[in-house]
């Protein structure tokens, strides 16, 4: 095909398609739209635009990184919060992909179904006029037709084989069922997409890190990250409450790996309702409706007293120091605005203090056996009135002026110039991940029906055996032969297992 010819084929193209019209032009849409080809297209779009979502920061998840982002990246952030780069997975263009992804699969499995509907019911289609040319033919001869017939119906139908008889020919088909694994999983899929649809628009996830002894209530001011869906209500939460009272880790002491987390809590379901004991384990969630409550990390608080220069106590409590290796190194910050000036610390807990040349300070094991405090000591504006937001575990030193700095051993306290600061203990603390996930049931179902579909898809194959009698020179024969889209090898075995029983009932006659 030449140039000219391809453009003209292209003009006729363009013409036909600005000739479509009302319902035509929507039903040439509509078969596009749905076609196996767009449902694919679609589907690596789905994965493609999500990529943006696990390389920039998303709003939703973490804003104090977006606002670092945008003091990082000034002159690009106003663009990509404008195309919603921000928040990919609530952004129209990501929505659209992913309705048209849902409605291109139903579109592709409706008009299937109701041919397999159709195909259930229909008996096999007569014998090509050549059989020859099929797989694995073989020609025999036979001195009862009739008996022949009757004997091998029974043995077709004895098989497992669907059978349908014609003039002088019996199709035999078998694997039928393959295209019901097709279609299984595709409304498998469907029903995937419904459930992750759902917990997406009326499900939540949200963190808290409650400390050893405190107690977590299932209020939005309780949790220190909350992602609802677009259409959960925080007036639905439900009521319950979490009594944290103990918490033990082990550890390996030769490889320091954790080899069991165990929470043991007081629960209480309703406000008015009496408290149980429970134990939360790792993938050993608590349950509350459609609301679990994971055990997903561990960490210290280092406990302290700040006083002021009159000796007056103006800050004493536990503040939780987030872990940045394996073996519980923990950075954090401890902010007190009351004082005059305002005072921020940035600190280090080392539960098993080390040290070396290259890290400095470090822990070298998970559990508190020898722990330390390191802090620096800043003076100036915290900047927690400019009503920007920042991170409870981070220290804007910007406009702020070092004043000290000393590492604490248990109970130590260090005096600086306008003040001082005791080590007085630490708490444990865990990291409670809150899931409601109302389609986790449909998707459940419909994955395990796409795993059965699956399976249907691979395993069962379908085949077809014609079978012809004919005459020949006052011979009687049997042409045999078979066909087989998927598995040639599983046809030719059962084809050779009907030509030994025709071989022995012929000896037998």
């Amino acid at each position: 095909m030449n140039g000219k010819q391809r453009e003209k084929i292209e003009k006729d193209r363009t013409k036909s398609l600005k000739e479509l019209g009302g319902f035509s032009l929507w039903r040439y849409l509509w078969r596009l739209l749905t076609s196996m080809r767009t449902a694919l297209i679609l589907l690596m779009l789905v994965g493609v635009a999500s990529i943006p979502g696990s390389i920039i920061p998303q709003r939703s998840q973490n804003p104090f990184e977006v606002s670092d982002f945008f003091d990082r990246n000034p002159a690009i952030s106003p663009w990509l919060d404008r195309f919603y780069f921000f928040d990919v997975f609530g952004s129209p263009w990501f929505s659209s992909i992913y309705v048209l992804l849902f409605i291109s699969l139903i579109g592709c499995v409706i008009p299937r179904l109701n041919e397999y509907l159709r195909a259930i019911f229909e008996k096999p289609s007569p014998p090509p006029q050549s059989l020859q040319l099929m797989k694995g033919f073989q020609s025999f001869d036979s001195d009862s037709i009739g008996a022949d017939k009757v004997l091998i119906l029974s043995w077709l139908k004895k098989k497992g084989f669907r059978t349908a008889e014609f003039d002088g020919s019996i199709t035999a088909e078998k694997g039928y069922l393959k295209e019901s694994g097709n279609l299984i999983f595709h409304f498998a899929m469907i029903f995937i997409l419904i459930g992750i649809a759902v917990s997406s628009i009326f499900g939540m996830r949200g963190d808290s890190i409650v400390n050893v002894g405190e107690r977590f209530q299932n209020t939005p001011t309780s949790y220190d990250s909350m992602i609802p869906g677009r259409f959960y209500s925080v007036e639905s939460l439900q009521p319950f409450q979490i009594k944290v009272d103990s918490f033990l880790a082990e550890y390996d002491p030769l490889t320091n790996q954790a080899l069991n987390y165990e929470l043991e809590v007081r629960v209480r379901e309703e406000l008015d309702s009496s408290e149980e004991e429970k134990v939360v384990r790792v993938n050993e969630p608590l349950t509350f409706g459609a609301t679990r409550v994971f055990l997903q990390a561990t960490g210290y608080s280092p406990q302290v007293t700040v006083r002021d220069g009159a000796g007056e106590v103006t800050f004493k409590g536990a503040v939780a120091f987030l872990p940045q290796d394996p073996n519980l190194t923990s950075a954090g910050a401890i902010k007190v605005p009351d004082m005059e000036p305002p005072i921020g610390f940035v600190g280090s807990f080392i539960p098993t203090a080390a040290r070396d040349e290259v890290r400095g300070a470090f822990s070298s094991y998970p559990e508190v056996l020898d722990p330390r405090l390191l802090l620096a000591v800043w003076q100036g504006d915290l900047g927690m009135d400019d009503g920007k937001p920042q991170s409870i575990y981070r220290l804007d030193i910007e406009n702020m002026e070092r004043i000290g700095l000393k590492a604490l051993r248990l109970g130590e306290s260090y005096d600086f110039k306008v003040g001082s600061i005791t080590f007085d203990g630490y708490l444990p603390w865990v990291n409670l991940q809150i899931i409601h996930d109302p389609g986790k049931k449909i998707a459940l179902f419909g994955g395990l029906f796409a795993l059965i579909g699956a399976l249907g898809m691979l395993f069962i194959h379908r085949r077809r055996i014609w079978i012809r009698f004919s005459e020949e020179n006052s011979v009687q024969l049997i042409d045999v032969a078979g066909f087989s889209s998927s598995n040639e090898e599983l046809l030719l075995r059962e084809l050779r297992e009907f030509q030994e029983f025709l071989t022995l009932k012929k000896g037998e006659s």
